[in-house]
């Protein structure tokens, strides 16, 4: 009797522990995705659903019955936008120009940012808050801002550079054919230093000290710590602005557009994603554009993707 009495209240007890705990336990289990729905419900809305859209705009075009005096219709086009697209010569030259521009570009950005980084870190320089944001500012002002603020510094006509260089015996034109190309990766550049520069820093100050403290005693200067340790132990960092690079290099098109109303240099199809708004916006074919979109996509991704793999297979991951 004792025994049954007992029983009943252990049972009675337990149960609604059991019940609380796996009531906690459902809820530290769901409160993630909680935070996390906002954010993927953006992603889909915004990136997600304008991919598949442009695929399916990509298979259709726009044509008129008669003598291209009807009405226009829609019809399926299967592939022909992409086969167009693939024996586009102002595409693939466009791509051609801005793989020169990457070549070029990337790699003095990135060793200016590294650069940069590597002076902030060291032990010896003061005022480093300053710096960090007086280097990040550039990357804080709106692209077309800066752009056209740069167009105004190239202007031959308004410049006090050029004209200050005229003044010299140095007669140069950034806007014509054979300097736009680098006067925008000098923007470009202008631009996004500094933001390198802070994810580089940061993996720096990830660094144990006692690594640098080790590097000290056996008698390493700090340019030997620096080439020895940090630079080795920022390599992911450096990996990540640089596939971030080449993807932004493939994408540009806020300074070939704002230098456009400069410089008679830059055409159309100067740039893939300026070849692609010139498709949409004056020819109005946006089937076309869409087709442009995706195979762009699809080059940056291979680009990026094998600059990745490269690096990996070469540190041994």
């Amino acid at each position: 009797m004792f025994m049954a009495v007992a029983t009943s209240r252990t049972e009675g007890i337990s149960k609604p522990r059991r019940v609380q705990s796996r009531t906690r336990f459902q809820r530290k289990t769901l409160t993630p995705y909680l935070f996390l729905t906002p954010f993927c419900v953006m992603f889909v809305l915004f990136f997600v659903v304008p991919i598949f859209y442009a695929v399916y705009q990509s298979l259709f075009r726009t044509q008129r019955s008669g003598l291209g005096l009807g009405a226009p219709t829609v019809v399926f086009a299967g592939l022909s936008n992409y086969q167009q697209v693939l024996t586009d010569r102002n595409f693939f030259e466009g791509i051609g120009r801005m793989l020169l521009f990457g070549i070029v570009q990337v790699p003095v950005m990135l060793g200016l940012a590294l650069l940069l980084a590597l002076l902030l870190d060291a032990a010896t320089v003061r005022f480093k808050s300053f710096f960090r944001v007086a280097f990040f500012i550039p990357y804080g002002v709106p692209g077309v801002i800066g752009a056209l603020l740069w167009g105004f510094l190239y202007d031959p006509q308004l410049s006090p550079l050029v004209q200050g260089l005229h003044a010299l015996g140095i007669n140069i034109n950034f806007l014509n054919g054979n300097t736009i190309l680098w006067s925008m990766a000098n923007i470009v550049t202008w631009t996004y230093t500094g933001y390198n520069m802070l994810i580089i820093y940061a993996s720096l100050q990830a660094i144990p000290t006692q690594l640098y403290e080790a590097a000290g005693l056996d008698g390493c200067s700090a340019i030997g710590i620096a080439w020895r340790i940090k630079i080795p132990m920022v390599a992911p960092a450096l990996i990540l602005t640089c596939v971030l690079s080449v993807i932004g290099t493939l994408q540009l098109f806020t300074e070939p557009q704002v230098l456009s109303q400069v410089s008679n240099s830059i055409t159309s199809s100067f740039t893939p994603n300026l070849y692609a708004y010139f498709m949409a916006f004056s020819n109005n074919n946006y089937n076309y554009t869409a087709a442009l979109s995706v195979v762009l996509a699809v080059v940056t991704f291979i680009f990026s993707f094998g600059f990745l793999r490269l690096t990996q297979r070469q540190s041994g991951v």
